[in-house]
């Protein structure tokens, strides 16, 4: 490859040491920017998220089946084998954090330390290592001990009290979202602070220690409406698909039965809807002249405006509309997002040759560079790579690997 097109994270090392989502997200990405990513599983099992349901169609590979969740979260990297409950496998971890500038871990805060792979034990030997520890709750405090997933910090933030239907409405009540935020959000936010520990390392101010906890990544989520709690008292209750800052904006329904969201943010959008839509009547009206207004009368404007749109059919509102600079788009399935024309211009939908199941398709990285290319590699089978990192990074022959495994060690 020549020298100018290099992934930026190339000849970085990464130990990959987390297991589920926000871990495993933040090292593929990593590995999509060009990092070698170390990832340790265990022994005969692996990453839990291998073996959840729903499963990659077609052949297994040696490790077994291999879920859709876990595809989507470890591509590019090479899986090691390695039961650090033993001490031989704990030496070995030691010795490959040596040959690493990263080190990636989410098991609770305080596990790693029984085994001497915690920041702590690794620093003396190794002042220049990025250690990432991602937990539900920090590494302090009176909850650091427990576990936490996604929708327990969306819980514990606030997040589910703002979304769901209103109170007096059917259906009413708090909701969490489908997609795990909390989870995606940590991963992203890790990425971030991995990147900017290394420039902070490249630097010649050597390594440290980034405490991450869901909990902190769930409140800053919220810092719109945390930030409008602490500066007025005022806490954001639930408002359905519509906006507490603007109006219209909420889903309509359309013929076929299907919904439009329109997000009609200021004075120049609402005159772009009347306009579109020969509603001149709507303009000159008292009650819509200004957002403040239009959000007083939000239940009567959309009223109308489920009126007017329920005989218009999806894609020629949503084109009539787009075309007229308002924001809007159909309310898609996954399957239909996959069919919306920028998606597909994009290429947000990608092919990876993978050697056991073929033409794997695969979501796009959003990182995209004009001069360096983002790498999207293929899922590693469990202990794939195990005989090749020890021998290359730690000079181990095959017999002694032999005997390792015969322990059940690797």
């Amino acid at each position: 490859m020549n020298e100018k097109m290099k992934s930026i994270l190339h000849g970085v090392k990464v130990l990959d040491l987390s297991r589920v989502m926000a871990g495993p997200l933040c090292t593929q990405w990593l590995a999509d920017l060009g990092a070698t990513v170390y990832k340790i599983e265990r022994p005969g099992v692996g990453d839990d998220m291998r073996h959840i349901l729903p499963q990659l169609p077609g052949a297994s590979g040696s490790g077994g089946p291999t879920s859709t969740s876990y595809a989507a979260l470890n591509r590019g990297k090479k899986s090691i084998t390695i039961d650090i409950s033993t001490e031989a496998g704990q030496a070995i971890i030691r010795k490959l954090a040596l040959r690493c500038e990263i080190l990636v871990e989410n098991y609770k805060a305080g596990d790693l330390a029984r085994y001497g792979l915690d920041y702590g034990s690794l620093r003396p030997t190794h002042a220049d290592l990025i250690y990432c520890s991602i937990t539900g709750y920090g590494q302090d405090g009176p909850l650091a001990a427990r576990p936490g997933y996604d929708p327990v910090f969306q819980a514990i933030s606030g997040m589910m009290s703002t979304c769901g239907v209103p109170d007096g409405q059917p259906g009413a009540g708090p909701q969490r979202t489908t997609v795990p935020f909390t989870d995606v959000m940590t991963g992203m936010v890790a990425t971030t602070a991995v990147l900017a520990a290394l420039l902070h390392q490249r630097g010649g101010h050597g390594g440290q220690h980034i405490d991450l906890a869901l909990i902190d990544v769930a409140m800053a989520a919220m810092m719109p409406y945390a930030q409008t709690y602490l500066s007025t008292g005022k806490v954001t209750g639930r408002s359905g698909n519509t906006s507490v800052l603007f109006a219209p904006s909420n889903c309509y329904t359309c013929a076929g039965g299907r919904f439009i969201l329109v997000q009609v943010g200021n004075d120049l959008q609402w005159t772009r809807l009347c306009a579109a839509l020969g509603r001149d009547d709507w303009k000159q009206d008292a009650r819509f002249a200004s957002n403040p207004e239009r959000l007083k009368h939000s239940a009567e404007l959309n009223g109308m405006l489920n009126a007017a749109l329920s005989h218009w059919d999806l894609h020629a509102l949503a084109t009539l509309l787009g075309d007229a600079g308002v924001a809007c788009a159909p309310v898609n399935s996954i399957a239909e997002a996959f069919e919306h024309p920028q998606v597909q211009h994009r290429q947000i939908r990608i092919e990876v040759d993978d050697p056991v199941h073929g033409k794997l398709p695969m979501v796009r990285s959003p990182l995209r560079y004009s001069e360096t290319p983002v790498i999207h590699g293929v899922l590693p089978q469990l202990g794939q790579h195990t005989d090749e990192v020890l021998q290359q990074e730690l000079q181990m022959d095959s017999a002694d690997i032999g005997v390792l495994r015969g322990q059940g060690v690797v």
